[in-house]
């Protein structure tokens, strides 16, 4: 099946589908840098980004377990 099939499928998937795939695209990429792959330019100077931002002030941000309790917040309209 080609990329173009395939995005233009994504529309038609229900919401739990679409979850299955993002699931497994995200394996399928952690798997590739498991192998030695690399992350984009882009997401190196990403990286590189949140890191200065989280040595200039580590407690800053959230901890896993208070950003997950906001992801499973039912979301306001």
């Amino acid at each position: 099946m080609s990329k173009a099939k395939i995005l233009h499928e994504l529309p038609k998937l229900g919401l739990q589908e679409r979850r299955e795939i993002f699931e497994r695209i995200g394996e399928l990429e952690d798997q590739d840098l498991l192998k030695g792959g690399e992350p984009t330019p882009a997401d190196k100077a990403l990286l590189d980004r949140e890191l200065e931002e989280y040595q200039r002030n580590p407690d800053a941000g959230s901890t896993w377990p208070e950003v997950e309790s906001r992801l499973r917040k039912p979301s306001r309209p």
